[in-house]
């Protein structure tokens, strides 16, 4: 699993960025896409995915500890849709080779 202190390190690397040049970077990015969502956009970027928010409505669920019925109120959630491409990528099956 990748952390986003290791993905600075990487962009830095990669791109010959100071470490502190590459976080303002990448906290920007993040940034603009929780304000960009925050405010009912949805945030597509090709080739990658989709980040957009959903609501799910109030339910009735149950305590596990005790088993009371609770209720659950509604909420938003950030939901992130990979695209196409990213799937096809991820769904590749290697050829077995033939002896």
């Amino acid at each position: 699993m990748m952390n986003k202190n290791e993905l600075i390190d990487l962009l830095a690397e990669e791109h010959e960025l100071t470490k502190t040049f590459a976080r303002d970077l990448v906290d920007s990015i993040f940034q603009k896409i929780t304000d960009s969502v925050q405010e009912g956009e949805e945030v597509a970027i090709f080739g990658f995915g989709k980040f957009k928010v959903v609501e799910r409505g109030a339910r009735k669920g149950r305590n596990p500890q005790t088993g009371e019925a609770i209720k659950i109120a509604a909420s938003k959630n950030l939901k992130f849709e990979s695209a196409k491409s990213l799937k096809e990528t991820l769904n590749v099956k290697r050829r077995s080779r033939k002896k």
